[in-house]
């Protein structure tokens, strides 16, 4: 919005040369993430207590972990602190014209409506599980296969137009419509290793990366901070290369895909990272309050959507191998304790406790250690990711 009134004012003021400022994408990132962070950390004591006179306690699963028992209402629904900083300094910093900035938007608050609903049925309902994992699933399944639809044709695109002409062009031709290199599979770390995928493949990867990563991030937050510090400092990863893969000056020389608009996300990764730093403030140990569903859901699937647009699939699981490993030792757990019940008429399990971080818990590991290795890992991880920048 503040880039569009720039805009308007320095054509009937030419004289205000100071409004060229506003231009930069740079510049707008650090005023989105100062806006996010003060948002945040103004509004964020109300929403606690908002939160705490509604009796929006999170509640405790009497299997788990002892120690946690203690956190049991603790305000959760937090997450509305986060989204209401990303939209309000995006809405503010970023350039209206941007589709690919829509589109993450539209995912965030979509995946954030489904996770207040499961929320509201864990207080409401006084049920730990809350949406029963179909619905959750169907919801998340409907809001990633259309993202992933428009996205298959808005990356090959320049314009809305454009998107409009390659879908109808992929439908008249049976389906069969090829889509150009920057749609490709990228392998970091090599120069030209790419992989076409054609419409459905796209849509297919990109699903499993908007979905996967969403939940992936909701079985991370599990612990005070383990969640938000490793969304921060991946999403500034992934608004980098957003921000290389929309020139056309640094993509020709960093050999990305030159993918016209997408450096307007960095606005958005800006804000995710001011209102996340904001959370931390609150939801450091002992924790004031938790994000719970409609903080997590929503972050992971904006980190999907940023990672598909920018043609950063692998690299997310790389920079988000925290993420990878929580929901993987999920997967594993339950597999093989399905297939040890079948076959042995007992159930038996890899770790102590599923997800990962709860069996370092039972290890003996506190909580703060945790955490803190766990952002340290994602740390070396992103510092990983960003090499590949150089690194081919």
């Amino acid at each position: 919005m503040l880039h569009s009134l720039a805009l308007w004012l320095q054509s009937i003021y030419p004289d205000w040369g100071f409004l060229r400022v506003f231009q930069y994408i740079t510049f707008r990132a650090v005023m989105a993430a100062l806006t996010a962070l003060l948002i945040g950390l103004a509004f964020g004591p109300w929403v606690i207590r908002r939160l705490t006179e509604m009796k929006i306690g999170q509640p405790i699963r009497e299997y788990g972990v002892q120690q946690h028992l203690a956190k049991s209402g603790t305000p959760t629904m937090g997450g509305v602190l986060i989204l209401i900083g990303i939209a309000v300094s995006t809405l503010l910093w970023f350039d209206w014209t941007n589709r690919f900035v829509w589109v993450v938007m539209l995912v965030t608050l979509g995946f954030g409506a489904v996770g207040w609903v499961d929320d509201w049925r864990k207080v409401v309902d006084k049920n730990p599980e809350g949406m029963r994992s179909r619905e959750k699933f169907f919801w998340q399944s409907l809001i990633g296969l259309v993202a992933a639809l428009y996205l298959a044709f808005s990356v090959s695109e320049t314009s809305f137009l454009g998107v409009i002409q390659l879908f109808f062009r992929w439908v008249s031709s049976g389906f069969s419509t090829d889509l150009p290199p920057r749609a490709d599979l990228i392998v970091p770390f090599f120069k030209t290793v790419s992989y076409p995928l054609g419409v459905f493949g796209f849509i297919g990867l990109s699903y499993f990366v908007i979905v996967g990563t969403s939940n992936a991030v909701n079985f991370t937050d599990g612990l005070d901070g383990l969640a938000i510090m490793p969304v921060v400092m991946v999403g500034s990863a992934l608004g980098l290369f957003a921000y290389a893969t929309g020139s056309s000056v640094f993509s020709k020389y960093l050999l990305l895909p030159y993918i016209p608009g997408a450096g307007e996300l960095l606005i958005f990764c800006s804000a995710m990272a001011g209102a996340g730093l904001a959370f931390l403030w609150f939801n450091t140990h002992p924790a004031q309050v938790f994000m719970g569903d409609v903080g997590a859901l929503s972050l992971g699937g904006a980190l999907g959507t940023v990672a598909v647009i920018t043609r950063q699939e692998i690299l997310l699981g790389i920079m988000g191998g925290i993420f990878v490993a929580e929901v993987l030792s999920v997967m594993l757990q339950v597999t093989w304790f399905k297939y040890t019940k079948k076959k042995y008429g007992n159930g038996r399990r890899i770790f102590k406790m599923a997800p990962l971080h709860h069996h370092f818990e039972k290890s003996g590991w506190k909580e703060t250690q945790v955490v803190v290795r766990f952002w340290i890992i994602t740390m070396l991880l992103c510092l990983v990711g960003l090499a590949s920048l150089k690194l081919r």
